[in-house]
């Protein structure tokens, strides 16, 4: 079956499975026209840096799992937390981490290829998988899942849920997001921070993913969103900037002719 290439904007009526990442998915739910523009004509909102801590955090998570992986017994996090599971050892374990193949399914209804690349696949006594997420933040407060934005994360988790569940695994509801927090209240830095590490479990349901992929495909088969309003509530930043900076500048051209 053919693919479309990474990188080349979609058509609409295509024949070729078009590849759709789970940021993708998140991108449709914040911003449908946001996220036409980037499907359709490859115009992407502007990138923040890139979280480098976040991202040694959760190789060191990886190491750490991987090794009582090997030896098919639970981490301390999990034996502390009372959770009756072990770190999940599968061949493909190291292509659903991989950002770019991750674990994926073709949607035949729509002939979009979903993929996402998850943190950890826990497995527990009745041989069903437990989607894990590692993430790492730093603030005085308890670290909790209640801010309205939060809804990214727990969305994410929901994906990776739909997925292994579209490859025949059987996936339990409840997942866990591995979260550290860097300690602010010391007395200095040192060369090193410190964290405290909490385990907040998580109830999914992936109802919602099945109509969201329909809505995306019929609008990516469609004409450019009006401007919207963001998932979270508000309009969208992003288009707002854009119409605000483009009606400035046409207005500002106005003026010289």
């Amino acid at each position: 079956m053919a693919y479309s290439s990474r990188g080349v904007p979609y058509k609409p009526g295509q024949k070729e499975i078009y590849k759709l990442s789970r940021s993708k998915i998140e991108l449709f739910m914040q911003c449908p026209r946001c996220f036409w523009l980037d499907v359709r004509q490859k115009i992407r909102r502007p990138s923040g840096p890139p979280f480098n801590i976040n991202k040694a955090i959760d190789e060191l998570f990886k190491k750490e799992f991987d090794h009582f992986r090997q030896q098919k017994k639970p981490h301390p996090l999990m034996s502390k937390n009372k959770i009756q599971a072990i770190p999940f050892m599968h061949e493909h374990l190291d292509k659903w981490r991989h950002n770019f193949t991750g674990v994926s399914t073709d949607h035949k209804p729509t002939s979009l290829h979903i993929y996402g690349a998850v943190d950890d696949v826990w497995v527990n006594k009745k041989e069903e998988l437990i989607v894990v997420d590692y993430k790492a933040t730093s603030k005085n407060a308890e670290i909790t899942l209640d801010a309205d934005w939060q809804i990214s994360y727990k969305r994410q988790m929901e994906i990776y849920q739909w997925l292994l569940r579209q490859n025949g695994f059987k996936v339990q509801d409840r997942g866990y997001f591995v979260y550290t927090n860097a300690r602010m209240d010391l007395d200095g830095f040192d060369d090193k921070l410190e964290f405290k590490t909490k385990v907040i479990e998580y109830e999914g349901n992936t109802d919602w993913v099945e109509p969201v992929i329909l809505k995306m495909k019929e609008c990516i088969d469609g004409n450019m969103p009006e401007v919207g309003t963001a998932a979270m509530g508000g309009p969208c930043d992003f288009c707002t900037y854009a119409k605000s900076r483009t009606e400035l500048t046409l207005k500002h051209l106005d003026k010289k002719v």
